[in-house]
C-alpha cells in the first residue's frame, strides 16, 4: 500500500468504522460499518482523501480526466477531495432526474464528451458507482475509470472490467483486518 493510502486505512479504522449488527445497501448483513461520511466530511482529511484515490489511480495506470463525480451522496465529499487534489472540474449525479430548474440527473460542470473519473465512498457490490456510470454515459461523457475508497465486496473490479472500466481501489476491507 501507498503512503496516502495507508494513511487513510488508518483514518477510516479511526473515524468511520462501527462494529455491530448492520444490514448494508446491497441487502446483505454485516457486523461491521464503513460510515466513510465520518472521515470524508471533515476537512482535516479532504487533501489525504484526494491524494489517496490519486495514487490508487496509478496502480490502473494513472488515467487522465476533465471531471469527477459520482452518486450523490456519498460520492459528493470524494468528488470534492479529487476535484481539489488533481484540478479538475466536479460534479454530483442525482439518483432521480430533477423536474425544475436545468433539470436532469446532474449537477455541476460536467461536459459533453468529457473524459470522467465515477467516484464512490465504499462498495459492496457497487449498484450505486454503476448507476453513476450509467448516467454519465446517457448525458454523453466519457467513463475513463472508476474508483472508491473502501471496496468491501470485490465483485465489482469484475463488473467494470467486462464493461470496460478501469477500476481502482483505495483499501480493501481485508487491508482493514476486517471480514464477515
Amino acid at each position: 500500500m501507498r503512503p496516502a493510502q495507508a494513511d487513510l486505512a488508518a483514518a477510516l479504522l479511526t473515524h468511520a468504522v462501527r462494529t455491530g449488527e448492520f444490514t448494508l445497501a446491497s441487502g446483505r448483513t454485516s457486523t461491521w460499518y464503513l460510515d466513510g461520511r465520518q472521515l470524508t466530511f471533515r476537512g482535516d482529511a479532504v487533501e489525504l482523501v484526494g491524494r489517496a484515490v490519486l495514487e490508487a489511480l496509478e496502480t490502473i495506470g494513472a488515467p487522465t480526466f476533465d471531471a469527477v463525480g459520482g452518486l450523490a451522496i456519498g460520492a459528493d465529499p470524494v468528488t470534492v477531495a479529487v476535484a481539489y487534489a488533481s484540478g479538475t472540474r466536479g460534479f454530483a449525479v442525482r439518483k432521480e432526474a430533477k423536474d425544475h430548474g436545468t433539470g436532469g440527473r446532474i449537477a455541476g460542470p460536467l461536459l459533453p464528451g468529457d473524459r470522467v473519473l465515477v467516484v464512490e465512498d465504499t462498495v459492496t457490490t457497487g449498484a450505486s458507482l454503476l448507476q453513476a456510470v450509467e448516467a454519465v454515459r446517457d448525458f454523453g461523457a466519457q467513463v475513463v475509470a472508476a474508483a472508491c475508497l473502501l471496496d468491501r465486496g470485490g465483485e465489482l473490479a469484475a463488473r467494470l472490467a467486462a464493461d470496460g472500466v478501469p477500476y481502482a481501489t483505495v483499501v480493501t476491507a481485508a487491508d482493514l483486518g476486517l471480514v464477515d
